[in-house]
């Protein structure tokens, strides 16, 4: 029992609404949590239904923290992407790794890849669901795709219809991804992919640099 008069512990004042230093902090470290949360989100709940509070919650930061690093919303998500979609923006070197007339096999090796692996996957999944559902996401997806990797990989067939071509194999192997890794419809979703790769690959050369 304290003594009479004396404020108790209990009693003590509380400052109310004050962020904790884990929600106020700055810095590299911050930024990449909002970073892996975003991602995370945009997985789960889809574009439309991830908010700015949403991300900053599963971070476990304050919102004004996320508008400091990333502004709007489709500035998040173009940051968490752009991230998420690193690995995929390698493929124009599988075109560099040998003679043209086996880049079709190079490049859906490599993409197949990027896909079975569940750390690449994961990401992944979240770009194309969030595409999906909404209009302003799949705008910043096409532009990055776009610039990122279809151009690139133009770039490199050295032929007068070469985007045409870089997206006719892109959709080929988009289609395969969706089909096998998001929507999962069998037997596409348990074959084998070295037996993916097999059928798939001479169609994907064919886009490339057939007649």
């Amino acid at each position: 029992m304290t003594a009479a008069g004396a404020p108790s512990e209990a009693a003590a004042p509380r400052r109310r609404g004050r962020p904790s230093r884990t929600q106020t902090e700055t810095g590299p470290a911050t930024r990449d949590q909002i970073l892996r949360a975003a991602r995370a989100e945009f997985s789960e709940n889809g574009y439309a239904k991830t908010s700015v509070r949403g991300i900053a919650k599963a971070a476990g930061v304050d919102p004004a923290l996320v508008h400091h690093y990333f502004g709007t919303k489709e500035q998040v998500f173009e940051a968490a992407i752009t991230v998420a979609f690193a690995p995929a923006l390698e493929a124009p070197a599988a075109i560099d790794d040998g003679p043209l007339d086996g880049v079709g096999e190079r490049l859906t090796r490599f993409v197949l890849g990027v896909w079975e692996n569940p750390a690449t996957r994961a990401p992944l999944l979240a770009i194309v669901r969030s595409a999906v559902d909404n209009e302003t996401a799949a705008s910043i997806f096409r532009r990055l795709i776009s610039t990122q990797l279809l151009g690139r990989i133009a770039g490199r067939l050295g032929l007068p219809d070469a985007e045409l071509r870089a997206e006719l194999a892109a959709a080929q192997l988009v289609g395969i991804a969706m089909l096998r890794y998001v929507i999962q419809v069998e037997p596409l979703a348990s074959a084998d992919v070295e037996h993916l790769v097999a059928r798939v690959a001479p169609v994907v050369q064919g886009h490339l640099t057939g007649a």
